[in-house]
């Protein structure tokens, strides 16, 4: 009797702890926040348009093709912010912050087109420019509610690529010494929006820079990626754990997760067809070598594809809604070998001001061959 009574105790446990895992998984009782967006092209939900009198080519067909709508996204639709929004129970995509009398009850993007770390362009804002804007709207939303909030970064492509343009024969030195002034000016950044009462951030890694079809094009590699832009992506990607691991220990409230964009990217460029992607190293729609320009531009004949859910890039260097719409299901509820120490749901749920038990983690690199392998096509928004 008493062994009947132990294996009943035990499948009760069993039975509990199943359905406390389905109801983790099912990301239901999420605390209705806001997300809030800053860095570059990648994350802009129309901004620059805003901020520029020049001609902004995503402001026109056939930017938005997908949703029939060209907004100022760098995307042929919704862009990986918009879908986050959408799994946060957000009503409506995530809207641009500089839009004059938009509702940023739930967030906004503070991204913008071109922006970099150490120095935009006139017509841009660099990260710390963006965070400036932040704190001249931060009336909007009770204290409380930012620290509940979350806070996605994804920026830096600029700064290398605009590096690598400008010193293509740098040595390893100058390379690793610009790598430290950029990743320092970030963590730099990051503390000013610590201190604005943020605490919960999501950090993209940069992704593989030098497989972009821009560079393909620009730098004539053909088929293969530019490694030495490669080389400076991992560089800089190396140095983001560590640097969130170190703040996270030194403040007790700021939690943080990782996105490993550069494998996730990268993994579909080498086995395109597991995701189903045809095309991986050219775009949708441009003219060139790789179709890496012009795009979108009035005076400037590009070609466009027939069916861009198809391909990983829609233009030079931003990739389609399909591409954009599986990173988003990944950093929401991915592999931890993909997003750590925690997916976004997890980290949104996570009580405030209570210190994190897990840290950043280097992958194992027989991991990285074996996580991700998911398609999403056939849920994919149509």
């Amino acid at each position: 009797m008493a062994s009947n009574c132990n294996l009943l105790s035990v499948l009760g446990v069993l039975v509990f702890s199943l359905f406390h895992n389905l109801v983790l998984v099912s990301g239901q009782n999420l605390p209705a926040v806001a997300l809030f967006t800053f860095g570059d092209s990648n994350f802009d939900a129309g901004n620059r348009k805003f901020i520029t009198r020049a001609t902004i080519a995503q402001n026109f067909w056939p930017y938005g093709k997908s949703r029939d709508d060209p907004n100022g996204k760098y995307s042929d639709g919704k862009i990986i912010p918009d879908f986050i929004a959408k799994f946060m129970g957000s009503p409506h995509d995530l809207p641009p912050a500089f839009k004059p009398g938009v509702d940023v009850s739930r967030g906004a993007s503070f991204a913008v087109g071109l922006a970099s770390i150490l120095g935009s362009p006139k017509d841009s804002l660099t990260l710390n420019q963006q965070v400036r804007r932040f704190n001249q709207m931060i009336s909007n939303w009770k204290e409380d509610y930012i620290q509940k909030s979350l806070f996605m970064i994804s920026i830096g492509m600029e700064d290398y690529y605009n590096f690598t343009k400008s010193n293509p024969n740098a040595d390893a030195s100058a390379q690793q010494a610009f790598v430290t002034s950029v990743t320092n000016r970030l963590k730099s950044d990051i503390k000013l929006l610590y201190s604005s009462g943020a605490s919960k951030f999501v950090v993209h890694m940069l992704p593989p820079l030098g497989c972009l079809p821009i560079v393909r094009q620009e730098f004539e590699t053909g088929n293969d990626c530019y490694e030495k832009l490669n080389d400076l992506a991992r560089q800089h990607n190396a140095k983001i754990g560590p640097m969130l691991n170190e703040m996270a220990k030194a403040k007790t409230d700021f939690q943080f997760t990782v996105f490993d964009f550069y494998n996730v990217v990268l993994r579909r460029t080498q086995r395109n067809m597991n995701y189903r992607f045809s095309f991986t190293n050219i775009s949708c729609c441009g003219i060139g070598t790789h179709n890496a320009y012009g795009c979108g531009l009035p005076n400037v004949h590009s070609k466009l594809c027939e069916y861009q859910r198809s391909y990983l890039y829609f233009d030079a260097r931003h990739n389609t809604e399909k591409a954009q719409e599986s990173f988003a299901h990944l950093l929401f509820g991915g592999d931890p070998n993909v997003v750590q120490p925690m997916t976004v749901r997890e980290l949104i749920a996570y009580p405030v001001n209570e210190p994190m038990r897990e840290f950043w983690k280097e992958p194992e690199e027989e991991n990285l061959l074996l996580v991700d392998d998911i398609d999403f096509d056939a849920n994919a928004s149509m």
